[in-house]
């Protein structure tokens, strides 16, 4: 017994000291290629390009990948690529980046800021910005990249990289998927990714174990009525008195039938109808957003949302055929992030051991929506865990806590991550959580 216990703390000892060194070799090889990495990373600023529209994002990200010795497929789901790095038996550990940037004008300042303009089908000039980090996802996905190729004769297993167009669109994951990537691509064992947060400082990584983005459904209400003169209502079935009973009523739904400790919300966040103060209108269309995180509550919400729909246009007076009823649009469903409980408590002891535990911690789930999700839900068994970087300037964020200042935020035309500590810490955590799946005892 004695043996015994003394071959298991042997073991456990030369396994902790193998993970402890290895997260000074990868430090080591991140001081070596920092400077390449962070000229990577302000091209990637400096070019940026809307979603389905990243030709030349995917290239020079394909281009990167080819010469750490991957094997790339383009034109996967439009303009998605796929990297394998095949080494031995082992694990499959998949890596998602995605590159499409946004429709901002770019206000940073900064001598890699953005000019870029494009010019819609309708001809209208568009500016364009990276204002929610993928550029920092995907310059930490080649400098993770490049760790294991450098450490090549200390692993054994495949790496698929993804590099994924037009998650800003919520449709380039599916787009991925129902373009092969689990049939024609080495099937992962692990997927994992990151994102940036612009509420955490720099040099530090959040986890958030279960739900960690939200449901996402985009919708319409067609609200029919009767118009007429607005002298005369009452010969009239008013469709503005109809829709803004629906949006105060939707509102009902969340606060008095779904629990408070279950996140979700109803946003009605465009109305249009009539066109004049003194005539009411024949219809009034309602846009609407809602988000939830749990799949039993989703259909709950489109079940009400219906039902309260069909009673306004009952107590109106509307014959059954007008009334309003909620109509998806279609591909419009993004699935919640679910990060794998079990495999989030593996990464928290590897980030534990790449950054100190004073920079590890669990966060709330956010209620964005993010198309990671599209992977664990095509493939469930599958563990998967997307995990939250830091990019805040650590004297920002203390001035934030005192509301001293407010940090701009994702999707702001001033927001802009500190550039070389979260680099470093994306790179080091991505790899140090990679290095460890690829050592798992279950494969």
């Amino acid at each position: 017994m004695l043996k015994s216990s003394l071959l298991s703390l042997v073991i456990l000892s030369v396994c902790s000291y193998s993970l402890w060194g290895q997260t000074g070799q990868i430090k080591d090889v991140i001081d070596r290629e920092y400077e390449d990495i962070e000229k990577l990373y302000k091209h990637f600023h400096a070019h940026p390009e809307l979603s389905n529209k990243e030709a030349e994002t995917s290239g020079r990200l394909a281009v990167e990948l080819e010469q750490r010795g991957f094997s790339v497929t383009e034109g996967v789901g439009g303009h998605g690529i796929v990297a394998v790095l095949e080494n031995g038996e082992g694990p499959v550990v998949m890596i998602r980046a995605d590159m499409d940037a946004l429709p901002i004008k770019e206000e940073t300042g900064v001598s890699f800021a953005s000019d870029k303009t494009v010019t819609t089908s309708d001809g209208e000039s568009v500016p364009v910005m990276h204002a929610c980090g993928h550029d920092m996802h995907m310059s930490v996905m080649v400098g993770t990249a490049q760790v294991f190729t450098s450490l090549r004769d200390q692993w054994e297993g495949t790496l698929v990289l993804i590099g994924q167009p037009a998650e800003e669109k919520l449709s380039g994951a599916r787009a991925m998927i129902e373009d092969g990537l689990f049939e024609r691509f080495p099937l992962p064992d692990y997927i994992l990714g990151l994102h940036v947060n612009s509420a955490q400082a720099s040099g530090k990584v959040g986890y958030a174990p279960g739900y960690a983005y939200a449901n996402v459904d985009v919708g319409r209400i067609v609200v029919k009525g009767r118009g007429g003169h607005g002298a005369y209502p009452d010969l009239t079935i008013d469709p503005v008195v109809i829709a803004s009973r629906l949006v105060l009523n939707l509102q009902t739904i969340i606060s008095r039938e779904i629990s408070a400790l279950d996140p979700a919300n109803i946003t009605v966040g465009s109305i249009h109808g009539g066109t004049s103060g003194n005539i009411i209108p024949n219809e009034v269309e309602l846009e609407l957003v809602f988000r939830t995180l749990n799949d039993d509550t989703r259909e709950k919400l489109i079940k009400r949302i219906n039902e309260m729909s069909r009673g306004v246009g009952l107590s109106a007076g509307l014959p059954e055929e007008d009334w309003p009823r909620l109509e998806l649009e279609s591909d419009s469903h993004v699935s919640s992030v679910y990060n794998t409980p079990a495999l989030g408590e593996r990464l928290k002891d590897s980030f534990t051991r790449a950054v100190g535990a004073e920079n590890v911690r669990e966060i709330s789930p956010l209620m964005y929506g993010e198309d990671f999700g599209e992977y664990g839900s095509a493939k469930p068994e599958i563990p998967a865990f997307l995990f939250s970087l830091g990019s805040v300037k650590p004297e920002d964020m203390k001035a934030a806590e005192k509301g001293l200042i407010e940090p701009p935020s994702t999707h702001s035309s001033k927001y802009l991550p500190d550039i070389e500590p979260t680099i470093r810490t994306g790179i080091l955590t991505m790899s140090s959580a990679v290095y460890d799946l690829l050592e798992s005892e279950d494969h």
